[in-house]
C-alpha cells in the first residue's frame, strides 16, 4: 500500500558509486617475544595466546619453526616434536597436518583448558628452533555495513524490533537473485543503480501511464502526482516514488560509504511498472505477475531477467479475483515467491486484494516497539509481520529508504523516512532473495514455512493477529542453511489442487528422503486451503505405509472460509522416510475450493 512521504529533511549524496565489499574480521596473530629473567620457569602467556576466540580456548596451535630445523621440513619430526612437548607439559598434543606456508599445526584436543594451552604454548616459547606458535584462531566475517544513514535503519539491526538481518549477512547477501518490484517503477538513484536490471513499462492506460505512451521496456517513474479532486480525492498528492522506495529496502547497494544498506544488496531489483496516476489496473498487474516470473505475454519480449521473489506493495479493496489468483498460481509454480502487503487500512486484511490472496506471503507492518502499527491490516489471512514504521511520534520511527526529490517530476535523488505495510513487505521480499540465495532449491511454500517457523514473537502487541509474529532475518537464513534437508526440518509442496464439489478426494504427495528412524510425535502438518464453507471439508494425512491420520472432519455448524492452520499428529509409529500425502475432500454440495499448499515439519 503506498503512503505519502513524511515531511523529513532531504538528504543529498555524491552521485559516485563505490564497489561493495566485505571486510573480514581477523584477529591479530603477531608473535610477542616474552623476556626470560629466569629461563627455568616458563615465560608468562598473554591471553591472546591462548585463546581461538574471545573466552574460548584454543584446541590447536600453528607452530612455525626456524629454517634449518627439522621439524621446517619433516612431518615425522613435527610430530615427534609435537609428543615430546605432550609429555614435557602432561597434554596431549598431536601433530596435525602441515600449512601451505610451512607451519605446522597441532591438536591439542577440546577439553584443554586456558591454562593447558597457555603451558604448551610456552613449551614451544622456550625452544630456540621454534620462530613463533600462536592459536588457530577463529575468524568471522563483520558484516556491520559502512553505509553513512545505516545508523538511522532500526528496521535492520535494533535488540527491540528490528528484523536482525546482520546476522544473515554472515551467510549470504542475496547474490544471484532477481527481486521484482511491481511498483510505480524506478526514478534514478546511484545508492541503486549498481543493482537495478531491466525491467518492463505494463500500464497500458495513457492516463494511468502520464509518460505520453503504453506498454514498452523503459519502467522509469515519471512521477505519479494528482492535483485537487482528481484520483476520487478531495486533495492532491505529491510524486511518491514509491517504487524506488521499496527497492532500496531490498537491495540498496551497500559498504560504499554512502546512504542506506540494502536488506538483499547482493540480489538485483527489476522494476515493473503498474503503477501510475491514480494507481493501476488489475489486468496489467497479472501481466506483470506473468512476465516477472518467467510467463509469457502477448505483445511482450521474454523476460532475460526472472524474478526468483516478486514485491507487491499494492492493493485494493474486495476479493482476490480469479483472474489475479490464476496469475499468482502460475508464477509460485514457476518457482516465484510472491510478498503481498496486508493493507493500511486498520481493518481485517480479509477484505484487502492481493493480501486476501492464496500462494502470498501477506506481510503486516510493526512499529518500532514491535507492536502492529496502527494503521496496519491484520487477520488470519496475515502471514508475518516485517518493520513498516511508525512516524506519528517521530519521523526517525519510520523505515528510511532512497527516494526522489522532485514533488511531481524527478529532481535530485535523497532519502525519506516513510511508513506503511508498503515498507514492511520489501523487508520479507528481501529476506526471502537472501534464503534463495543461500539455499536455491526451496520452493516458494519452503520459503514461507521457514519465515514463519523461525519468526519470533512480537515485542509488543497485535490486536487481531499478525501472523506467526516478527520475522527473524538471522534465525530463518541460517535454518535454511543449516544442512539436511532444506528448511531444517521441513518438507513442502507448493503444488495446487482443486477440490471438487461435492466429490472424490484429491491427494498431494510429498516425498520425504535421508531421514533416518521414525516421525516424531510431534509432526506439525501445515495446511493453507481456500474454500469458501470449510465445514464441508475432510481434511487426513496419510503416512507412507497407508495409515490415516484425521486432521479435520465435517461440520454442517463451521461456515467460514478457508483452512489456513497448522495440525500436530503423533506420528513416532511411522518411518519418516517415504510418500506422505495429504487427502482433501468436499463431502457436501454448493461451495468448492483449492488446496494452495502443504508442508510436514519434523
Amino acid at each position: 500500500m503506498r503512503t505519502s512521504p513524511t515531511n523529513s529533511p532531504r538528504r543529498r549524496t555524491p552521485l559516485s558509486v563505490a564497489a561493495i565489499s566485505l571486510t573480514l574480521l581477523t584477529a591479530a596473530s603477531t608473535h610477542l617475544a616474552v623476556a626470560q629473567d629466569n629461563p627455568t620457569e616458563p615465560p608468562a602467556v598473554p591471553s591472546a595466546q591462548t585463546e581461538a576466540a574471545p573466552g574460548t580456548p584454543a584446541e590447536r596451535l600453528i607452530v612455525g619453526y626456524k629454517s634449518g630445523a627439522a621439524e621446517a621440513t619433516s612431518n615425522k619430526a613435527a610430530a615427534a616434536d609435537a609428543a615430546a612437548k605432550g609429555e614435557q607439559t602432561g597434554e596431549d598434543v598431536d601433530f596435525e597436518r602441515r600449512l601451505g606456508t610451512g607451519a605446522a599445526l597441532v591438536d591439542l584436543g577440546e577439553q584443554a583448558t586456558r591454562t593447558d594451552v597457555a603451558d604448551v604454548v610456552a613449551e614451544y616459547e622456550a625452544d630456540p628452533q621454534v620462530a613463533y606458535v600462536v592459536p588457530d584462531r577463529l575468524n568471522k566475517p563483520l558484516a556491520t555495513p559502512n553505509d553513512t544513514e545505516y545508523s538511522q535503519q532500526w528496521d535492520l539491526f535494533e535488540s527491540t524490533a528490528g528484523m536482525r538481518v546482520p546476522g544473515a549477512w554472515d551467510l549470504t547477501t542475496g547474490s544471484g537473485v532477481t527481486v521484482a518490484v511491481i511498483d510505480t517503477g524506478y526514478v534514478s538513484h546511484s545508492d541503486l543503480a549498481a543493482n537495478i536490471v531491466g525491467g518492463y513499462d505494463f500500464i497500458s492506460d495513457t492516463a494511468v501511464s502520464v509518460d505520453g505512451n503504453g506498454r514498452d521496456s523503459n519502467p522509469a517513474d515519471p512521477g505519479d502526482w494528482y492535483a485537487a479532486g482528481e484520483c476520487g480525492q478531495a486533495a492532491g498528492s505529491d510524486s511518491s516514488w514509491h517504487g524506488t522506495h521499496v527497492a532500496g529496502t531490498i537491495a540498496a547497494a551497500t559498504n560504499n560509504g554512502k546512504g542506506v544498506a540494502g536488506i538483499a544488496y547482493g540480489a538485483k531489483i527489476s522494476p515493473v511498472r503498474v503503477l501510475g496516476k491514480c494507481g493501476g489496473y488489475d489486468s496489467d498487474i497479472i501481466d506483470a505477475i506473468t512476465w516477472a516470473s518467467g510467463g509469457t505475454v502477448s505483445g511482450v519480449p521474454a523476460n532475460t531477467n526472472v524474478a526468483k521473489v516478486i514485491n507487491m506493495s499494492l492493493g485494493g479493496g474486495g476479493a482476490c479475483s480469479t483472474a489475479t489468483q490464476s496469475a499468482i498460481n502460475a508464477a509460485v509454480n514457476r518457482g516465484t515467491t510472491v510478498v503481498v502487503a496486508a493493507g493500511n487500512e486498520n481493518q481485517n486484511a480479509a477484505n484487502s486484494s492481493p493480501a486476501n490472496c492464496g500462494n502470498v506471503i501477506t506481510v503486516a507492518a510493526t512499529n518500532r516497539s514491535g507492536s502492529r502499527a496502527s494503521y496496519s491490516n491484520y487477520g488470519s489471512v496475515v502471514d508475518i509481520a516485517a518493520p513498516g514504521g511508525e512516524t506519528r511520534t517521530s519521523t526517525a520511527n519510520g523505515i528510511l529508504s532512497t527516494l526522489n526529490s522532485g514533488t511531481r517530476t524527478p529532481s535530485t535523488e535523497n532519502y525519506a523516512f516513510y511508513q506503511g505495510t508498503s515498507m514492511a513487505t520489501p523487508h520479507i521480499a528481501g529476506l526471502a532473495a537472501l534464503m534463495k540465495s543461500a539455499a536455491p532449491a526451496l520452493t516458494p511454500a519452503q520459503i514461507e514455512s521457514a519465515i514463519k517457523s523461525n519468526a519470533r514473537a512480537l515485542p509488543g502487541t497485535c490486536s487481531g493477529g499478525c501472523g506467526a509474529g516478527l520475522a527473524d532475518a538471522a534465525k530463518t537464513v541460517q535454518a535454511v542453511t543449516g544442512g539436511g534437508t532444506p528448511t531444517g526440518s521441513t518438507y513442502a509442496s507448493s503444488t495446487a489442487f482443486s477440490v471438487p464439489d461435492n466429490g472424490s478426494a484429491i491427494e498431494s504427495p510429498i516425498s520425504v528422503t535421508g531421514r533416518s528412524g521414525n516421525a516424531p510425535a510431534a509432526l506439525k502438518v501445515g495446511v493453507d486451503i481456500t474454500h469458501t464453507y470449510r465445514g464441508d471439508l475432510v481434511v487426513d494425512l496419510v503416512a507412507p505405509d497407508g495409515s490415516v491420520y484425521r486432521l479435520k472432519s465435517a461440520s454442517s455448524s463451521d461456515s467460514a472460509d478457508d483452512v489456513r492452520t497448522t495440525y500436530t499428529v503423533d506420528a513416532s509409529a511411522e518411518s519418516a522416510n517415504g510418500t506422505w500425502k495429504l487427502r482433501v475432500q468436499d463431502t457436501a454440495a454448493l461451495d468448492t475450493g483449492r488446496l494452495n499448499s502443504w508442508q510436514l515439519t519434523f
